[in-house]
């Protein structure tokens, strides 16, 4: 009898479950930050005494005080193997900087909208803002970095929304 019940209630399970798909439920209203902090890459990170650090960002400097230059760590890698470069800052500056409200926790993370990133070679990216912003390196905290797959395939729900904003 009991052995009868149990094979009745795999059966059910698996009637009501498709086969391959892990759901995940996570009611904790930073789970999208545990996501992001480990699976993607930032300029910056904070040590355990709470000290700004490079990250990807092995190196940087005000050029004037508009203009600020990272120097893109060499051998990064993400998961899938593209290696971190100019080019993948850029793409996560210029992805971000299109949306109204790019960081949940408040705006003091975004960039100025006119902020512009550009490639200075393959491992060097040069941000021009159009005011001086003191914030630089701590706004960097929240700039999260992507594989072009990421990009490609998910992007913050591009592929299903049509937009990165608003649902996470």
């Amino acid at each position: 009898m009991a052995s009868e019940t149990a094979q009745q209630t795999t059966a059910e399970q698996a009637g009501r479950t498709p086969v391959g798909t892990v759901h995940v439920v996570d009611p904790n209203p930073l789970n999208w930050l545990f996501i992001t902090w480990n699976t993607m890459e930032e300029p910056v990170r904070t040590d355990s005494e709470g000290h700004i650090v490079g990250s990807v960002m092995e190196d940087s400097r005000w050029v004037d005080e508009r203009t600020f230059e990272i120097d893109v760590r060499r051998g990064v890698r993400f998961q899938d193997g593209e290696e971190c470069t100019a080019h993948s800052v850029k793409r996560a500056f210029d992805e971000v900087q299109r949306w109204m409200a790019p960081h949940p926790p408040g705006t003091y993370l975004n960039f100025h909208p006119d902020a512009t990133a550009e490639i200075v070679d393959d491992y060097k990216v040069r941000i021009n803002f159009p005011e001086p912003d003191g914030l630089v390196l701590g706004k960097f905290r929240g700039m999260h970095i992507p594989s072009t797959r990421f990009w490609e395939e998910i992007g913050f729900g591009y592929a299903t929304l049509g937009t990165g904003e608003g649902h996470w």
